[in-house]
């Protein structure tokens, strides 16, 4: 791939979705029942990764991961996910992506969904410990001051700009909108409606989560724009809310509805590719998209399709106990086993499309091992711009990170093949991939949320061993056949966990 077409610093763009599958893209799966156009316009002119992994299965541990280079589990997080009112997940001095970026005089702008923690006040008088505060609760809510400024999060993690909510605006609260560091339009107003989040919280009067997706798509664009006209080098990350459950007629905009084959969810991932679509127009309109790094993914894998409610908006479950999906016809996890949460491939196996800066060339499918916690040195090796010190790949790496720019853009730096990677489910149940092997550590079953076989890891239970190459579906257990290979990735995983070491693993909060 050619340089950019100036000679200054190229920007960079993530616009990452949540929960989309690598079954749900075209260009990954063409029995995808989702018309993606333009990650598939992207694909055709870029480097479309076919062996690219979350680091975890679930959304607040893998964008930790993908913002430190860091494995989320090396915090106080050890399973599931945050809520919105939890407090930072960064620590204090950690550098992260944005940071590094933003001291490389980049304008670093963030937008969409955090869900990595912010700081929040208590009411004069009120005493909350945000640390042990459940997802939403009244009495909670009722004690928290939310016209104060919100410390921590993005502006804290290296970010000049933010526009977005603290959490998953169709099932965290709060439900509002946060400008920088304020709620412009505060939440005033208690949400208990089932059809529309499942989930009660406050939010703002003139909060609508059907559009939440469109706001953070216009602002994206705005902010592209304005930018571009600057002529400073920027960085943009967009993490959409779709296709994120509810799944439900009501969340999708009049004009994404019946886009798919696949109901609700499906119609949701098109809005993705569709805002993928207005960010790659913009850069096009400024005459920015030959200087510019573009990376579009998922946090993790899909759920099976559209959770099926019943009419007071609970989950429908069979005679098994199962949780009831309409799926209709459609694979959102392309052929692999399990899906969001599980430690099976559906898990966190996820689409990566990158397309460098330069004049665009034919597409190209790579299918070495990566991870969106190598995302930090790979864009840095890209760009140009050192790593902090103490950070090198040739020390210790940035934490559990291993660029992959050589693929990318010809004469880049050449790092050596990621040799193996963790992998982390709901449950927090391990994993360990080395080659064409991978091992389940401890559970018979997915190592997490939602069925089918879902469930947390089970006492005593062995472990899995599958090859992937021969057995891509995960179906034939070899963890009793081969306790040769099970003893070395065992020592590769036990290895990971007990390693020391970089400058964000040791400023990050640990459990």
């Amino acid at each position: 791939m050619a340089a950019p077409a100036t000679g200054r610093r190229p920007n960079v763009v993530v616009v990452i979705a949540d929960d989309l599958g690598v079954g749900d893209v075209g260009s990954y799966h063409p029995a995808s029942r989702v018309p993606t156009p333009n990650i598939d316009r992207l694909a055709a002119t870029g480097v479309r990764f076919t062996d690219a992994h979350a680091s975890s299965a679930v959304c607040t541990p893998s964008r930790y991961a993908l913002f430190t280079g860091e494995y989320a589990w090396r915090t106080r997080l050890q399973r599931g996910v945050i809520g919105g009112y939890a407090p930072s997940l960064i620590g204090r001095g950690t550098p992260t992506l944005a940071s590094v970026l933003r001291d490389a005089g980049y304008r670093t702008l963030c937008v969409g969904k955090w869900h990595l923690g912010m700081e929040f006040s208590a009411l004069p008088g009120a005493a909350i410990d945000f640390a042990r505060a459940p997802y939403t609760d009244r009495d909670l809510e009722a004690r928290i001051d939310f016209a104060a400024r919100l410390g921590g999060g993005p502006l804290a993690a290296g970010f000049e700009r933010f526009f977005g909510t603290s959490a998953c605006p169709t099932c965290h609260a709060p439900y509002a909108f946060i400008e920088d560091d304020r709620f412009p339009e505060p939440p005033s107003e208690f949400d208990d409606d089932p059809v529309y989040t499942s989930r009660s919280g406050m939010r703002s009067p003139g909060w609508s989560h059907r559009d939440v997706d469109v706001a953070f798509a216009e602002r994206a664009v705005a902010w592209v724009e304005e930018a571009a006209a600057e002529g400073v080098p920027f960085f943009l990350y967009l993490a959409a809310s779709a296709p994120h459950e509810p799944c439900v007629d009501e969340l999708v905009p009049p004009f994404a509805r019946a886009r798919s084959g696949a109901g609700p969810r499906g119609d949701l991932a098109w809005l993705y590719d569709w805002m993928v679509g207005r960010v790659l127009d913009a850069l096009e309109r400024t005459g920015a998209d030959g200087d510019t790094l573009v990376f579009v993914t998922s946090d993790h894998g899909a759920l099976p399709g559209d959770r099926v409610l019943g009419v007071d908006g609970e989950v429908l479950r069979d005679a098994d106990g199962e949780e009831a999906y309409r799926t209709y016809g459609h694979d959102p996890s392309g052929g692999w086993r399990g899906a969001k949460g599980h430690a099976w491939e559906g898990g966190h196996r996820v689409p990566l499309v990158v397309r460098p800066p330069g004049e665009p060339g034919p597409g190209r499918v790579d299918a070495r091992l990566v991870s969106l916690v190598d995302l930090l040195p790979t864009v840095a090796a890209l760009v140009g711009v050192p790593l902090p010190a103490g950070a090198a790949p040739d020390a210790v790496g940035f934490a559990d990170a291993v660029g992959f720019a050589s693929p990318l853009v010809e004469g880049a730096p050449s790092e050596a093949p990621r040799a193996h990677l963790v992998l982390h489910s709901e449950a927090g149940v391990f994993a360990l991939r080395a080659g064409r092997w991978k091992l389940i550590e401890g559970t018979r079953g997915s190592g997490g949320w939602p069925p089918p076989a879902g469930g947390p890891p089970e006492p005593g239970a062995p472990g899995q061993l599958y090859d992937l190459e021969a057995d891509p579906r995960e179906r034939r257990n070899l963890y009793a056949e081969r306790p040769d290979v099970v003893a070395r990735l065992q020592a590769l995983l036990d290895a990971e966990r007990a390693g020391a070491g970089s400058p964000a693993r040791r400023s990050a909060e640990r459990p």
